[in-house]
């Protein structure tokens, strides 16, 4: 049970630490990059290629706590990812109600229902790499 519970807080602090730290780096590059496409943090979330980017870097993310999840549970991977993921989906759900303006709706409620799938697929890629 310890090492469940140990299991996901784990991978919880996996992608949310990868996923800041990406950010970090990421978004004051991008608007240095197209500072008229991107002029500040908040044209960030409004902006198509932005958004898609986002989501590929998060869902890349939750998939390797997802992974790290599974790893360390060593026993139904992959539910312990998607448990993991379903966690992550309720702390997003609960940042959204908190901040709502930090970004569109269609941003939330897409990163919520992609979250528990990223993090199965971690979890599967780590039982598919033991076999």
């Amino acid at each position: 049970m310890i090492r469940s519970i140990l299991a996901v807080l784990a991978g919880i602090a996996v992608l949310t630490v990868s996923s800041f730290a990406i950010e970090a780096v990421a978004n004051p590059l991008l608007m240095r990059i197209f500072p008229n496409a991107l002029p500040n943090q908040s044209a960030i979330n409004h902006n198509l290629p932005a958004t898609l980017f986002l989501f590929t870097y998060t869902f890349l993310c939750v998939a390797a706590g997802g992974y790290v999840t599974a790893w360390l549970a060593r026993r139904s991977e992959r539910l312990h990812a998607a448990i993991m993921g379903g966690i992550q989906a309720l702390l997003t759900v609960w940042a959204m109600v908190s901040i709502p303006d930090q970004a569109p709706m269609r941003v939330w409620i897409t990163g919520i229902a992609l979250t528990v799938p990223a993090a199965w697929c971690g979890g599967l890629l780590r039982s598919k790499v033991l076999g």
